[in-house]
């Protein structure tokens, strides 16, 4: 783990209206890392994801991607942004969001047609995106007649099929029964095993001291509250107990 992924420079980001999502915020994922992004609902973590995957763009500082400072101008350019989209997959929270066409196999065929790679290897990698998630059955159904936890694997096979690089997944456990929630940890796990950068935004502890080397906190108001390896800030109550991550109950219970 050496070069750097993402760069984020004293990043912000505002709504229209000028309402904030992020301030000031700076860290570093570097080449192989798996960082989780910790906050409370609100504080930031999917605007923070769509900042990476270029989706949004910084209304103060800089966020720079393999060296190179994320601009709209420069996902202009149809050549660099093609190698972008092929190096870095998003997979949004609600997979809803994500499907859209009429069959499982379409959906895990659109990004890499998109991009231009040839219909053999696009049909190649489908098969293959959908015999690892285990979905192969699921081929002809249209999405929107599928379990959450079935929709979720067609999103994650949809970007599997592009075999980015670097993993971006918003709340990845959400809304998942335990045993689905359990393979989508084991699929995270098997992605650091890969060599992949993965980034996940979760308010999910355990979750993220199962897969992530680093954790960065989001404060409700916005602001990186911390940053450093997994173990020393999910054991730090201060911090989560700040961020709302955690219940003061045991305080509330003496005081009864």
């Amino acid at each position: 783990m050496s070069d750097a992924v993402f760069e984020l420079d004293d990043v912000s980001y505002a709504y229209p209206g000028g309402a904030p999502a992020l301030r000031n915020v700076t860290f570093t994922v570097a080449e192989g890392e798996s960082v989780a992004i910790l906050g409370a609902n609100g504080s930031g973590k999917s605007t923070l994801l769509k900042l990476l995957d270029a989706l949004y763009f910084p209304t103060g500082g800089e966020v720079r991607a393999f060296g190179v400072a994320l601009e709209e101008k420069l996902l202009q350019d149809e050549e660099w942004s093609f190698c972008f989209r092929r190096r870095v997959g998003l997979v949004f929270q609600d997979p809803d969001v994500q499907l859209f066409l009429p069959t499982v196999r379409d959906e895990v065929a659109f990004a890499p047609e998109q991009l231009g790679i040839p219909r053999d290897e696009v049909a190649a990698r489908v098969e293959r995106a959908m015999e690892e998630l285990g979905i192969s059955a699921l081929a002809d159904r249209p999405p929107y007649n599928l379990s959450d936890g079935e929709k979720k694997k067609v999103a994650i096979a949809s970007v599997l099929s592009l075999s980015p690089d670097v993993w971006l997944l918003d709340e990845p456990t959400a809304s998942l029964d335990p045993r689905t929630a359990d393979w989508m940890v084991r699929f995270l796990l098997s992605l650091k095993e890969r060599g992949k950068t993965v980034v996940i935004a979760t308010h999910e502890l355990e979750t993220a001291r199962i897969v992530a080397d680093k954790v960065c906190v989001l404060s409700e108001d916005h602001r990186l509250a911390a940053v450093g390896a997994t173990e020393a800030i999910i054991g730090n109550r201060e911090i989560l107990l700040g961020a709302n991550l955690i219940s003061d109950r045991l305080a509330i219970t003496k005081h009864v």
